[in-house]
C-alpha cells in the first residue's frame, strides 16, 4: 500500500477494454479509486465504437476514446480477414492516442477492445496492468501477459495461464454504491411494492437479458405464483416487450412480481433478495460475494471457453453457490429456487460461504499497483 506521508503525483493512466458491463464496472470502478487517492491523476479510457462503454463510461464523469475494433468470429473463421485488417488499423490508432496523451501507465481490462491499446502501449515500453476478472483467463489477456508488469486476479490458481511472478490476487473491483448502501431489508422490499414478510427470489440476467432466465419463468408460471414466494424479475431489454405483452394477456396482475425491464437500483433488489438466481458473470460473482448473497449460478453457454461455468464451479466446490446447468434450468431452476429460498439453514451455509470469497478493496489496491507502476515510470524517464 502507498504510505501516506508519500507525496501523491500527478500521473496518467489509460484504461482499456469493455463490451459488456461485466468489464465496464470493475474499469470505472479502478478510475474511481484513482482519483479518489490520488487526485491530481488525469484518466482516459479507450472502448470499442458502438459498445455500451462510449456511454457508461461519459456517464460516469470520464473521457472515452473509441475504436473502430470487433472481435473475432469463432463460428465463421473466414469473416476474421477482415477483423485482423481493423486489429492492425486499431493499434496505428491506438499508437497516435498514446502518444498525444502520453501515459505513465495502461490498465487493460479484458475484451477485445483492450488488444490494440495494450499491445501498442507495450511495444511502447508503457508499463502494463492486467485485470483478469475470470478463473479461466480470457484470449486477449492471455495474449497481452507476456509484456504485463502486473496481472491482478479474482480467483487463485491462475498460475496455469500467467507467470506466477506477476499475479496479485486482488478480487474484482464492484461499484461502490452497492457497498454504501444503508436501507434496511424491509425498506427494500417496500419499495418494489412487495410484502417484507414473504421470502424473496431475484431473477437477473444482465442488463440484456438471459432467454434460459426468463423461458424458466415463464414456464413455471403457475407454480410460482402459488409457492408462496415473491419474485423480483430484471427481464433485460431485448425480452422485456414480448414480456410485457404475455403479462398484459393475464386475467389478473400477479401481486407477488416485481418485473422490470432494468432495476436501476440494484441495491435496492439485492437487499430486499434472500436468494438470487443469476448468470456466472465474474463481475456479478464478486458482488454477490461481498454482499454474502445465497445465489443459484446459471451460466451462459454462449461465452468464450465456457468461462461463466468455471467461474460457478469455482464457488461451487466451496459450498459457496448453487448451480444449475443452462440446458437443465427450465425443468430444474425455479423447483430449486423455491426449496432453496424456504430453507433458512441452507441459505446462511451459502451466506457465510460466499462471504469467505470477497475482496470489499479491490478497486484500492488495484489502484495502488497503478500508481506505483506510473510512479517507477516517471522516474525512469527523469533519469534519462
Amino acid at each position: 500500500m502507498v504510505r501516506k506521508s508519500m507525496k501523491k503525483e500527478a500521473i496518467r493512466v489509460i484504461i482499456s477494454g469493455g463490451g459488456t458491463g461485466g468489464h465496464i464496472f470493475p474499469a470505472v470502478s479502478i478510475a474511481g479509486a484513482i482519483k479518489a487517492k490520488y487526485p491530481a491523476s488525469e484518466i482516459l479510457f479507450v472502448g470499442a465504437e458502438g459498445r455500451m462503454e462510449m456511454h457508461r463510461v461519459p456517464a460516469a464523469g470520464y473521457q472515452i476514446i473509441g475504436l473502430p475494433i470487433q472481435g473475432f468470429d469463432r463460428k465463421n473463421l473466414l469473416k476474421n480477414i477482415s477483423v485482423l485488417f481493423k486489429v492492425l488499423k486499431c493499434q496505428w490508432i491506438a499508437r497516435g492516442i498514446i502518444k498525444e496523451f502520453a501515459p505513465h501507465v495502461a490498465v487493460g481490462v479484458g475484451g477485445y477492445a483492450s488488444g490494440p491499446l495494450l499491445k501498442m502501449a507495450g511495444i511502447m515500453g508503457i508499463p502494463t496492468l492486467l485485470q483478469e476478472q475470470n478463473s479461466y483467463a480470457g484470449v486477449t489477456n492471455k495474449l497481452l501477459a507476456k509484456k504485463a508488469r502486473r496481472i491482478c486476479v479474482a480467483y487463485e490458481g491462475m498460475e496455469r495461464f500467467f507467470e506466477k511472478d506477476k499475479i496479485l490476487l486482488t478480487g474484482n473491483p464492484i461499484r461502490q454504491g452497492l457497498l454504501d448502501c444503508n436501507i434496511t431489508h424491509e425498506e427494500a422490499v417496500l419499495s418494489l411494492g412487495l410484502d417484507p414478510k414473504k421470502p424473496t427470489v431475484l431473477i437477473v440476467g444482465g442488463s440484456l437479458g438471459a432467454r434460459t432466465l426468463n423461458e424458466s419463468v415463464l414456464k413455471n408460471w403457475k407454480m410460482m405464483v402459488s409457492s408462496g414466494v415473491q419474485f423480483i424479475w430484471q427481464t433485460g431489454k431485448t425480452y422485456y416487450p414480448e414480456i410485457k405483452r404475455h403479462l398484459a394477456m393475464l386475467d389478473e396482475k400477479p401481486t407477488m412480481m416485481y418485473v422490470s425491464e432494468f432495476i436501476s437500483k440494484m441495491e435496492y433488489a439485492y437487499m430486499a433478495a434472500d436468494l438470487v438466481i443469476s448468470r456466472a458473470g465474474a463481475g456479478s460473482i464478486s458482488e454477490f460475494c461481498a454482499l454474502r448473497k445465497p445465489v443459484i449460478l446459471v451460466p451462459s453457454p454462449n461465452v468464450a471457453e465456457d468461462h461463466q461455468t468455471k467461474n460457478a464451479l469455482a464457488l461451487v466446490e466451496k459450498q459457496a453457490a448453487l448451480y444449475v446447468k443452462d440446458s437443465e434450468a427450465v425443468k430444474d431452476l425455479l423447483p430449486l429456487a423455491i426449496e432453496t429460498v424456504g430453507n433458512e439453514e441452507l441459505l446462511k451455509q451459502l451466506s457465510e460461504n460466499i462471504a469467505k470469497m470477497a475482496y470489499v478493496d479491490a478497486a484500492d489496491v488495484i489502484a495502488d499497483e497503478v500508481y506505483k507502476l506510473a510512479v517507477e515510470y516517471k522516474k525512469a524517464q527523469e533519469g534519462k
